[in-house]
């Protein structure tokens, strides 16, 4: 009985050590991982979260001149917006873009209360900067809510409202972060082919539904496809139902790049970039997200900063 205690006792003892050392190798790893992850945070204080777990791969397992991999963490912008610092970038794959100047104190584009209203496709300014517009709104993925709040990227919605409809809801988020909701019409038309009095219940309808849900009326429409944008009975109708500027686009995303209306296919300052809430079904497999990651990286290669467009434009006074 007491050899049996004895062994009972250096199998004890033996656990212990055993146990003391397991927890010392843990110790050490949990060490080690917090190092990294401090690493990878040292984006400057531009806050946004932990940039994901590629985001530390070192500078040094790379070859020389090579550049860093997707999703690193890049030092912030001076001057970037709080929140949207280079690891909440990095989580969605991208390095910041340059942040947008402050709204001009004149604006270019003044509008008026009453009489035709403009129809333009570019603003005029020396701020290397361009607007995205997004259009129409049949797809609602949640992500894309998660991005814009974490990248405070500015957009502007132009709405249909038999799209919107069945979710009014899911555009209030993106309205709540600043983002402007606009005119697109009650169901898509080709506006040209349609009589005067139904261009005006396509648009005086939408106006009047988009108002009540998200509590202000939208300023700026857009007719699908951009026809009839410069037609006397499209302006007519534009004028009865509210909105004061018919608004057209310089670019159009697609899947994974832009068309360009220009033959140098560049941007050039104050371009309308036309996007749409679109997901894999139109996108060819492609998200959202994935999409409009797409699009700012285009954007960032040209050297590009993303404003919103409603600041460079003045309401009528009321």
């Amino acid at each position: 009985m007491l050899a049996e205690r004895k062994l009972d006792g250096s199998r004890e003892r033996a656990a212990v050590i055993r146990d003391g050392r397991s927890r010392a190798r843990t110790y050490a790893a949990g060490a080690v991982a917090l190092l990294a992850f401090a690493t990878a945070c040292g984006d400057g204080g531009g806050g946004g979260g932990a940039a994901p777990a590629a985001a530390a791969t070192s500078a040094a397992a790379r070859p020389t001149g090579a550049a860093p991999t997707t999703g690193a963490a890049t030092a912030t912008p001076a001057g970037a917006p709080a929140g949207a610092g280079a690891a909440a970038w990095a989580k969605w794959g991208l390095t910041p873009l340059a942040p947008a100047p402050a709204p001009p104190a004149d604006k270019p584009v003044k509008l008026q209360r009453t009489g035709p209203v403009p129809v333009f496709s570019d603003v005029k300014t020396s701020d290397k900067v361009v607007f995205i517009t997004i259009d129409d709104g049949a797809e609602k993925d949640p992500k894309f809510v998660e991005m814009l709040t974490d990248l405070k990227v500015p957009v502007s919605m132009f709405l249909t409202r038999d799209i919107v409809r069945n979710d009014y809801a899911y555009f209030k988020p993106l309205q709540a972060l600043g983002n402007h909701v606009q005119n697109h019409t009650v169901d898509h038309p080709v506006m040209s082919k349609l009589p005067a009095d139904r261009q005006k219940a396509e648009i005086c309808d939408a106006q009047s539904a988009l108002t009540q849900q998200y509590g202000t009326a939208p300023l700026l429409f857009r007719p699908p496809f951009g026809d009839g944008a410069n037609t006397p009975v499209l302006n007519s109708s534009v004028q009865e139902c509210g909105p004061r500027a018919i608004v057209l686009w310089r670019e159009s995303m697609q899947i994974h790049d832009m068309q360009y209306q220009s033959g140098d296919k560049k941007l050039k300052p104050g371009d309308i970039v036309l996007a749409h809430f679109r997901g894999p079904k139109e996108l060819k497999g492609a998200t959202m997200t994935q999409m409009f990651g797409d699009l700012l990286a285009r954007i960032q290669e040209q050297g590009f900063s993303v404003a919103r467009l409603e600041d460079y434009i003045q309401a009528p006074a009321s």
